[in-house]
């Protein structure tokens, strides 16, 4: 894989080419929608792919697989991305030159058996269609997989279109480690979770790009767990990739803005906005709820309450599940790729934030953080008598300045961006803790009316608990907060 992002597409002539994956059940319906954009007659033959590895699985180990199909030369190729290495969601996996390979035996773990059809389609955008099944010893499961190339504003075109009928999404994973995770009955790898990782050589435009692609990848790895609603990880996780990704888009206006990043951004805000309730229902019913639970074990009007809230539960991730089939996610993951393949703020923006793009990015970081810091603190260092509403902005304004701080940290050393971090984790559960509790009394509180499912005294109890634990953390978050006054910012030392 190479450590460098695809050229910008601008240039017309810029050929692309990126994968979709999709249920095997919606065959038919890809179909019916390829026919709508083809441009000729397609083709197809018999394919057979089998993957290979030592005995000790030392390729899977690099990230690696070697590749041989029944016809045709093998090839090495890279399906986990190196660490550190730029990635654009639904890029295919990278071949490499095979000569160090290991000298132990390599044995076959899987294969593909199925067909590979290809079509041309409108804007010289041409269509190969996998289709067929991943075979393990002691498992098989269906492939449906779509590959579009051509000119990169072509490709990302039919791409938002065909997702708006069929459930194509970049996959999750290449085709071969779906392929070892079958043989392995195990999971596939992500290829990236968490936080991205900067680094201070980056230009500014290519850290908004690297990402950009990276919270893509984590909110596709996510999602089928969060849609299940068994898992509470997965509703979190997707909700924190969102507000770091909002996060960093408002930290780089000033180099990169325009029409596309904020019509990206106002669709983030709708997926934010489906994400929180089932969010806030989890936290209840695993904090607070079983808390009053565990101290009224027998008592029925409390049981009457957390079924009712199970029930809103329910309905939430029910909504979720609906947004995350739909449309609207899928164009905002391709809107995703087609932001870090074209940067459309080249030509949306002005001259001074192509200036500020010319930055050294520790220069550019600095500044953001800064801002943000003197936003925060300008409140001064007593915060204990905050009103509700100020207390909870200060809140806000900690959590905005905690996610630019974790993005931008690595620029600079880590010892003190680690401890400066350290001191606004404490705190932002302070804070959060307190914001659980004053989100669980507005939760709660309809419960208690006609057709809520739960009595007003069980409302009642639920909402002075809720007063209580808040007024807690409030007393704790006022002592995190002369801490983190009294460090110094990681970002202005030399």
């Amino acid at each position: 894989m190479s450590d460098e992002l695809p050229p910008i597409a601008g240039d017309a002539a810029l050929q692309l080419c990126l994968e979709a994956e999709l249920p095997a059940e919606s065959a038919g319906d890809l179909t019916r929608a390829l026919r709508v954009l083809r441009a000729g007659r397609s083709r197809g033959a018999a394919l057979v792919l089998t993957w290979l590895d030592t005995a000790e699985a030392d390729l899977a180990e690099a990230g690696l697989t070697l590749e041989q199909p029944r016809r045709g030369p093998r090839r090495l190729l890279r399906v986990l991305p190196e660490d550190g290495a730029a990635w654009l969601p639904g890029s295919l996996p990278h071949g490499l030159d095979d000569h160090d390979l290991p000298n132990a035996p390599l044995v076959a773990f899987a294969a593909f058996d199925g067909r590979r059809s290809t079509l041309p389609l409108a804007r010289q955008v041409d269509a190969t269609l996998l289709q067929g099944r991943l075979r393990a010893v002691a498992a098989e499961a269906p492939v449906l997989r779509l590959q579009l190339s051509g000119p990169a504003e072509a490709v990302l075109a039919a791409f938002r279109a065909l997702a708006e009928d069929v459930p194509a999404l970049p996959p999750r994973a290449a085709l071969p480690e779906m392929a070892r995770a079958l043989a392995r009955m195990q999971p596939p790898r992500p290829r990236r979770l968490g936080a991205p990782v900067l680094d201070p050589d980056m230009d500014v435009e290519d850290a908004l790009r690297r990402l950009i692609g990276h919270l893509a990848e984590v909110l596709l790895w996510h999602a089928p767990t969060a849609a299940t609603g068994e898992d509470p990880t997965g509703v979190h996780q997707m909700r924190v990739a969102i507000r770091r990704l909002r996060s960093a888009l408002r930290a780089f206006r000033p180099a990169a803005d325009g029409d596309s990043l904020r019509r990206f951004d106002a669709a983030a805000r709708e997926l934010a906005n489906v994400l929180g309730p089932a969010r806030d229902w989890d936290v209840f019913l695993a904090g607070l709820g079983a808390e009053i639970s565990m101290a009224l074990p027998n008592e029925a009007r409390i049981t009457a309450l957390l079924r009712a809230a199970g029930t809103r539960r329910e309905a939430a991730y029910d909504a979720l599940r609906n947004t995350l089939a739909g449309p609207g996610f899928r164009r905002l993951i391709w809107d995703a790729v087609a932001l870090v393949a074209t940067a459309p703020w080249r030509t949306e923006g002005d001259v001074e934030a192509e200036a500020r793009r010319r930055d050294p990015l520790p220069d550019f970081a600095a500044g953001v953080i800064d801002k943000r810091w003197r936003k925060l603190t300008e409140i001064g260092p007593e915060i204990g008598h905050l009103p509700d509403a100020e207390f909870h902005a200060l809140r806000l304004e900690g959590k905005r300045v905690r996610y630019v701080a974790e993005l931008f940290a690595p620029l600079w050393a880590r010892k003190r961006g680690r401890r400066f971090l350290a001191r606004l984790a404490e705190v932002q559960e302070a804070f959060g803790l307190a914001n659980d509790a004053a989100v669980a009394r507005a939760l709660v509180a309809p419960l208690g009316l006609k057709g809520g499912g739960a009595s007003l005294w069980a409302v009642g109890v639920a909402e002075g608990w809720a007063l209580a634990r808040a007024r807690r953390a409030r007393s704790r978050a006022a002592a995190a907060w002369d801490e983190l006054l009294a460090g110094e910012p990681f970002w202005n030392q030399g």
